[in-house]
């Protein structure tokens, strides 16, 4: 029931921002035209949809199977990362104030799902589908890429490594947000920040279709960047983990890039076919008849008589 009540009070805040932000960034005009084009746009994009809907769901199971199937497979990288960047999130969170946590613990859970959600909507009223589709599969390999991550690399985050340097301070201001994030997450799954990957993710495709929506490049690089230091501050990732995520959005969207080119690829192929065939069709009807055999006949007949 207290899950319940998270995941109520997540929607309610989320839809709140969606609403507040919708008109500003995507238009009126877009809006109400986006009503007449829902289905059709949602029906053409069903498989994209389709193998989303199929990973998260392949996530939620592995997750539970996860930890077990790590530790007989998986490398143990902990000790690695922090040779690495050593006492890195116990500093950041000691120059972190009071006031720029609790903002950090607001974005890390509202603003990161609000930051996936809005662009959905957003290029689903645009007239070109392409950023609609091109998000969709750079979200599925995010999720694929990083679930086959988190079985190949075992690493615990700073609060668990380090929890005499390091306080869970999302679960201190919202202690019921644990309850939310033990159920997307396990404590060995931070190699790399899904967090950052599927933010910087977002970011680089409002770069890219920054003409259509030049607000919301602004928007969504503020609440990028705010996720992206949340998951540091808040001592749930370490910096190793956001880099990794950096690099796992730009390989994301480039293979979202291979897999459009692909589709535009295909869809080019059939408009040429039928071209082809149209043209054909249209030489047929435009060539000279040729006589009957019965009608020669006739006339060699008369010429006969």
């Amino acid at each position: 029931m207290v899950l319940v009540d998270v995941l109520l009070n997540v929607v309610v805040v989320v839809t709140a921002l969606l609403v507040a932000t919708a008109i500003p960034v995507i238009g009126f005009v877009r809006l109400a035209e986006l009503s007449n084009h829902v289905r059709p746009r949602l029906r053409q994009a069903a498989p994209y949809l389709g193998v989303l809907a199929a990973t998260l769901l392949v996530n939620s199971v592995t997750r539970r199977i996860g930890p077990e199937v790590s530790w007989i497979i998986g490398w143990e990288i902990t000790g690695i990362i922090y040779g690495i960047e050593g006492t890195l999130v116990p500093t950041l969170q000691s120059l972190s104030p009071p006031w720029l946590v609790t903002y950090f613990s607001l974005t890390y859970v509202y603003g990161y799902v609000y930051l996936l959600v809005f662009p959905l909507l957003a290029y689903l009223a645009i007239d070109d589908q392409e950023p609609f589709r091109k998000t969709v599969v750079a979200y599925t390999f995010n999720y694929a890429i990083g679930l086959m991550c988190y079985l190949l690399f075992i690493a615990y985050g700073p609060r668990n490594l380090l929890p005499n340097l390091v306080d869970p301070l999302l679960y201190v201001n919202w202690p019921r947000s644990q309850i939310l994030t033990s159920e997307v997450n396990v404590n060995t799954n931070v190699f790399p920040s899904l967090h950052t990957s599927l933010s910087a993710t977002v970011a680089i495709l409002a770069y890219r279709t920054r003409d259509q929506y030049p607000r919301w490049l602004a928007a969504s690089v503020v609440v990028a960047i705010s996720v992206i230091f949340s998951t540091m501050v808040l001592g749930i990732h370490w910096a190793t983990d956001v880099v990794a995520g950096l690099v796992l959005a730009v390989v994301s969207v480039r293979l979202a890039d291979r897999v459009e080119d692909r589709h535009h690829g295909e869809a080019e192929g059939d408009e040429a076919d039928e071209s082809d065939d149209e043209e054909r069709d249209e030489a047929d009807e435009a060539r000279p008849g040729v006589d009957e055999p019965g009608d020669d006949e006739e006339l060699d007949a008369t010429a006969t008589a």
